[in-house]
């Protein structure tokens, strides 16, 4: 419903809480809960025998907001990229420390490594690396398209990812990666560790996505 106030001036009064009802055909109570949460958000106030109307940050379109989660691909189209997966390499290993704590693992259990370029247009723009339980993708991986969505492959499995803990900074590529796959002509990335979460609180996939950072921000709302 956040989409509603998007579509409003600052000022402007929210339709009633039928109308809206009748709109997204949901139940009033439904409504309510929603104006509530725009409310607490910030984005809607309400004035007594008046009606509800959006506040100034409410009138605002955050485009790639960091609070949404989205995977690479639908980032990438949403900017009016044409985008390509390459696979890079796709391994079989044992989770260390750092990734076994990660991913609530224990040390030593069995996890998928994948190593991933996504071009925009034909361009390098981000260099993944993600890593995923075992169990979470069963099944020989030598036959698995790695090249499609990782989000829908681990939801087709009835891991339905619903919010992820995230982190951003500006990095180095790993390693050799930038040389070894032709990236070193790229100064600047900015890097989003990010670990991924089903309804119920299961890790089910740790990313570290390294953003060209000469063509790719988020943006964040800011407000008292």
């Amino acid at each position: 419903m956040a989409t509603v106030t998007a579509q409003l001036k600052a000022g402007d009064r929210l339709p009633t809480e039928p109308e809206l009802a009748t709109q997204f055909e949901v139940s009033r109570a439904t409504v309510r809960e929603a104006l509530k949460a725009l409310e607490n958000e910030g984005l809607v106030y309400a004035v007594q025998g008046k009606g509800r109307f959006v506040t100034t940050a409410g009138s605002f379109r955050i485009e790639r907001p960091v609070t949404r989660y989205e995977s690479i691909t639908e980032v990438l189209e949403s900017l009016g990229y044409e985008v390509t997966n390459v696979v890079l390499s796709v391994t079989e290993e044992e989770a260390d420390e750092r990734m076994a704590t990660m991913l609530g693992l224990e040390v030593g259990d069995p996890v998928i490594k994948i190593v991933r370029l996504r071009l925009g247009d034909d361009r390098p723009m981000v260099f993944s690396v993600n890593t995923v339980p075992r169990d979470v993708l069963p099944g020989p991986v030598t036959y698995r398209d790695w090249g499609g969505s990782l989000s829908k492959a681990i939801e087709s499995h009835g891991n339905h990812i619903e919010s992820s803990i995230a982190r951003i900074s500006a990095a180095l590529l790993p390693g050799d990666a930038a040389e070894r796959y032709n990236l070193a002509d790229i100064e600047v990335w900015l890097l989003i560790e990010e670990t991924c979460l089903t309804r119920d609180g299961r890790k089910v996939l740790h990313a570290l996505d390294y953003h060209r950072g000469d063509e790719l921000a988020f943006n964040v709302m800011r407000r008292r």
